[in-house]
């Protein structure tokens, strides 16, 4: 499987994200209006705009990067290994254009992939669209505007791992544990980042987290090559 990729052509990437406001009552009064038309099919039983707005951070109308950390794989001494670097903070304009950076100066080339669990749903297209709402320009790899589908190089996890079943749906977690991977949800999970961020303010924390999650799809883009998974000692944060 993916015998034609080249694995050091590969930017594994992971974003978090948290809503714009920590509480639907800090909205701006036309943003509770924009909200609440945005999740009325969600609204039945004892659900309110106001109870589903932690939720809020998966829609990127509604929400905010606050990390995202990518892995690169390389040969030293004819040993594969794999760098990890998070852009994290507050300011979503700051770490994205820094983010955006990375790709123009070391993925910009045709060669060049980016891989996400579940990224062509989540992590490319939210990405592409904060870039939008902060006035930076999409990189070339994260654009699929006037492309041809075998011209996009975003490579999904989840989606090789359904093999055209689309009723599907298989989490990182799970992945990692079929192929005897360590779990990345040994602190905290997905669940959790609006609690850690708004209540805790432990950025630091949820660097780690996102970490965790890009150096799993690291090894599970391996697995899924057939090759030998990368030793802890092989792995290197840069942060």
């Amino acid at each position: 499987m993916l015998d034609n990729l080249e694995i050091k052509n590969v930017l594994c990437l992971d974003i978090e994200t948290v809503p714009q406001y920590a509480t639907y009552e800090e909205l701006p009064p036309d943003w509770k209006d924009l909200w609440t038309k945005k999740i009325l099919w969600k609204l039945k039983d004892e659900a309110t705009p106001s109870s589903l707005y932690q939720g809020a951070g998966i829609m990127a109308e509604f929400g905010k990067i606050i990390c995202i950390s990518a892995g690169f794989f390389f040969l030293e001494d004819t040993v594969l290994k794999f760098k990890v670097k998070s852009f994290y903070g507050h300011d979503e304009k700051i770490l994205l254009g820094d983010f955006c950076k990375l790709l123009e100066d070391k993925f910009s080339d045709e060669a060049s992939n980016l891989c996400a669990h579940n990224g062509r749903e989540f992590d490319f297209p939210y990405t592409a669209r904060r870039c939008l709402v902060n006035g930076i320009k999409i990189p070339q790899v994260l654009d699929n505007s006037d492309k041809k589908p075998w011209e996009v190089k975003l490579i999904d996890t989840m989606g090789l791992w359904r093999f055209g079943d689309y009723k599907n749906f298989t989490s990182l977690n799970l992945l990692a544990a079929l192929f005897g991977i360590q779990s990345p949800k040994d602190d905290i999970d997905g669940s959790q980042i609006w609690d850690v961020y708004w209540n805790h303010k432990d950025l630091e924390r949820i660097k780690i987290y996102c970490q965790k999650d890009v150096v799993t799809v690291g090894q599970i883009l391996l697995s899924f090559k057939g090759m030998d998974l990368i030793k802890e000692e092989n792995i290197i944060f840069a942060n």
